[in-house]
């Protein structure tokens, strides 16, 4: 039998390939568009970005986490998340086509009413695999999950860099998407063994409305929260600002993706499993917050050391003025694993309530403070948002204290020495190249005496978390030569 152990190493395993490879692919194709196409392009899809991820929330309606949530789930339950899902993501995309030109008269440029119209395809789309999505991430089928994401996002990148080597602008942005949307979905009804029935019973959402209805107003806020800033700077400013921000959000989600996305990846259903015992729920959380701060300070501290150097190599010096945005970001995205680990324990424990308002109470703070300091412009706008999220992790830590009793001390143990020690080499890695006058040298440079100077002090703190990772892989690299 697999023990939980063994069931949230290969999670994590399979998340670590599934979201290495993306973040590779994404890296590679987003430095084709962007040496393409120009900030406004990328402004004019972004500035739409809140609309198709707020319907796509509707559409989910929190039922993937519901369903997670469940101790036992039946054939029905999942034939009532499919059926409506699909009927939502259909109702929410025949509003909004007809509320496109409202959408471009906000924003004053009416090149966004079909631009629009074909952009929100993708919710609709997305709705026919919600349920199957549901069941591979209920049963941890990390691996199924890869096989889908990953050969989609070749396809798409492949398709985004065609047409806008044709000339197309936007539209390859919007039709990567789309594409990658269309084939993921059709992966996931491929790999996963549950297909819906032809039963209208919507019985079943009633036991779960109770939990999802909490986390759809909760999502819906985060969405609006993540996307406020796109929203904002395309109404106060130009699609070229908001192209700036994209970009700049583009590469920090990039970052701290790799790690939020192996941790989201098994968090909720392991943490559900364990719950049974406190003190064991105890132990998995501060495992994998360790896992989570050892990997995420060095990533993003050093993804804000290298950012000159990487965006005029990769995309070209066109788009320096996103280069102080990104390193502002970066410090926050150093915390989101951290962020997600915690809010994945609290709806593992059906506190969707307390997850639901505290989402709630932050997006409105963040709003209100936005739309205050919008006119001293974009830098103070984005340091502001920064700011508000990093200090809001104290009121998350608070409900994870209730939840397993985590206290302060603990986890001051578990992430300030990774962050202490990432930060340090960070400092000595700028200080030794500052004098390298070549920008491929300094690159270079960094990266090399960032890491080695890292990976040094683990080795020699003989850090705990280091020695797990190094005989984890060592010991499946061993099975695989036996096997």
């Amino acid at each position: 039998m697999v023990t939980l152990k063994e069931k949230t190493a290969r999670g994590l395993l399979w998340g670590a390939v599934s979201n290495g490879a993306q973040q590779v692919l994404n890296l590679l194709f987003g430095i084709a568009l962007a040496r393409l196409l120009n900030d406004t392009d990328y402004g004019m899809v972004g500035m739409l970005t809140i609309f198709t991820a707020t319907a796509g929330t509707l559409q989910e309606s929190g039922f993937t986490a519901a369903l997670a949530n469940r101790k036992e789930v039946r054939h029905a339950d999942y034939n009532a998340v499919f059926w409506f899902s699909l009927l939502m993501g259909a109702g929410m995309y025949i509003l909004l086509f007809f509320l496109s030109p409202l959408i471009a008269d906000f924003y004053g440029d009416q090149r966004l009413t079909p631009l629009a119209r074909y952009v929100f395809l993708g919710f609709l789309i997305a709705s026919t695999g919600t349920a199957h999505h549901a069941y591979l991430f209920r049963n941890l089928m990390v691996k199924q999950k890869a096989m889908a994401q990953v050969p989609a996002l070749i396809i798409s990148g492949a398709a985004g860099v065609a047409m806008a080597w044709a000339g197309m602008s936007y539209w390859g942005i919007a039709t990567q998407t789309l594409v990658y949307i269309a084939l993921t979905n059709l992966a996931y009804w491929r790999l996963s063994s549950w297909r819906p029935t032809l039963q209208w019973d919507f019985h079943p959402l009633r036991e779960m409305f109770g939990f999802s209805s909490r986390l759809l107003v909760t999502n819906l806020f985060t969405q609006v929260s993540n996307n406020l800033l796109s929203a904002l700077l395309g109404r106060f400013f130009t699609p070229g600002a908001v192209g700036q921000y994209t970009q700049s959000a583009k590469w920090n989600t990039m970052g701290y993706s790799f790690v939020s996305g192996m941790i989201s990846s098994v968090a909720q259903p392991v943490l559900t499993e364990a719950s049974d015992a406190r003190s064991h729920q105890l132990k998995v959380l501060r495992k994998m917050q360790r896992f989570a701060a050892f990997l995420s300070f060095p990533a993003m501290l050093g993804l804000a050391l290298t950012a000159e150097e990487l965006i005029v190599i990769a995309i070209t010096d066109k788009w320096l003025p996103c280069v102080p945005i990104l390193q502002t970001l970066c410090l926050w995205g150093a915390f989101v694993p951290i962020i997600t680990l915690y809010t994945n324990l609290i709806i593992s424990k059906g506190w969707s309530g307390i997850y639901m308002w505290n989402t709630i109470v932050l997006s409105l703070t963040q709003i209100v403070l936005l739309i205050v300091c919008h006119s001293h412009g974009i830098q103070v706008m984005v340091t502001c948002f920064v700011c508000v999220n990093i200090g809001w992790l104290s009121v998350w830590h608070h409900f994870v204290k209730r939840v397993v009793g985590l206290t302060l001390w603990m986890a001051a143990k578990d992430i300030l020495p990774f962050a202490l020690i990432a930060l340090g080499t960070t400092l000595l890695a700028w200080y030794a190249t500052q004098d390298i006058g070549n920008i491929y040298l300094r690159f270079i440079g960094k990266v090399a005496a960032g890491a080695a100077g890292y990976m040094a002090v683990m080795w020699f703190s003989r850090a705990k978390i280091f020695k797990d990772c190094i005989s984890f892989i060592i010991n499946r690299k061993n099975k695989q030569w036996r096997e």
